[in-house]
Formats: structure tokens, C-alpha cells, sequence
């Protein structure tokens, strides 16, 4: 038993072009593919909430992840706590997620451009405009949202926390 769901975790882990191949066996199912991204180092109930609020808008969601060269640039050097194939496999193991691809770039556009999502999402703290990929994906027809994220949940502010100091 133990071995399937390793491999059930591992399946949904994919480098960008396997994924685009699945992206588009699902959409010729008539699946409506849902898109986000970030680091997700400290897994915490305001990245479930903001999730699963995702996953809600179509039927598959996919996972861009920040590679951990991409955290270190954008977090600084002392980020991300847990590696990258550590948030892989947590994220994996959710329920609703479909598929998580890591990228080595500060934003994910590229990926974005490549597995043109049917709606890209991202927190209520980006405005379209702002958002990396939009535009790709609004001129291919597709939709942008943002979610109201959960009030005092951050990565951030546990590593604070944890560390002794107060924000």
C-alpha cells in the first residue's frame, strides 16, 4: 500500500513539459485547468485556504513552485527552511492538488506561457496587472482571479516567531 501512494505523490511531481502533455489530455477531456504559484515553505492554513479556493474554481489544479535558487534570490539566503523537493511532496499529498512543477525563474510566466492554464490565480495582494502571466493567459481566452488570502498566516511571521522576535 505504502508503494502506490508514494508513487500516486510522486506522479503528480512533473517537470513542465510531462505536465503540459497531461494539461492537454485534460483539456480534451473538457477539464478546466486552474494555475497558481508561490513557495509554500511553511505549509500553514492560509496556503490550504488560498488552495482550495483554487481548486474550487475548475478540475484540476496545478502548482507552479518556486525552486529553491529562485527562494534564496527573492527571500533571501537564509529561505527556504524546507528544500524544494520537501515542498513538493507536501503539496503532492493534497487532496486537491493535481500537479506541482517547480521553476527556476523569479516568476513563473514562462511556465505559465507554456501550460496556458484555463485560470491563473493568485492572492488578493496582486492586482491583474501585476500578476506574471496574465496577460498571456487573458489574450488566449482564459480567466485571471484573485483570492482574499486568511488574515495573520505567513510564512514570514513563523519563522519569527519561531526565532523569538515579534513583528
Amino acid at each position: 500500500m505504502r508503494n502506490s501512494l508514494e508513487q500516486t505523490l510522486l506522479a503528480k511531481i512533473t517537470d513542465a513539459a510531462a505536465l503540459a502533455a497531461k494539461i492537454e489530455h485534460w483539456k480534451a477531456e473538457g477539464k478546466k485547468i486552474v494555475f497558481t504559484n508561490g513557495v509554500f515553505d511553511l505549509l500553514h492554513l492560509g496556503h490550504i485556504t488560498y488552495m482550495a479556493k483554487a481548486a474550487e474554481l475548475g478540475d484540476k489544479l496545478v502548482i507552479g513552485l518556486n525552486a529553491d535558487a529562485s527562494v534564496k534570490r527573492i527571500k533571501g539566503e537564509d529561505r527556504p527552511v524546507n528544500d524544494q523537493n520537501n515542498r513538493a511532496a507536501l503539496l503532492a499529498a493534497l487532496f486537491f492538488v493535481d500537479g506541482v512543477v517547480l521553476f527556476e525563474e523569479d516568476t513563473p510566466r514562462d511556465l505559465i506561457v507554456k501550460l496556458m492554464p484555463d485560470i491563473l490565480v493568485k492572492g488578493a495582494d496582486y492586482t491583474v496587472e501585476n500578476i506574471a502571466g496574465a496577460k498571456e493567459v487573458l489574450a488566449n481566452g482564459g480567466e485571471v482571479r484573485t483570492i482574499s488570502l486568511v488574515e495573520g498566516y505567513s510564512s514570514t511571521s513563523i519563522i519569527n516567531k519561531i526565532k523569538g522576535k515579534t513583528a
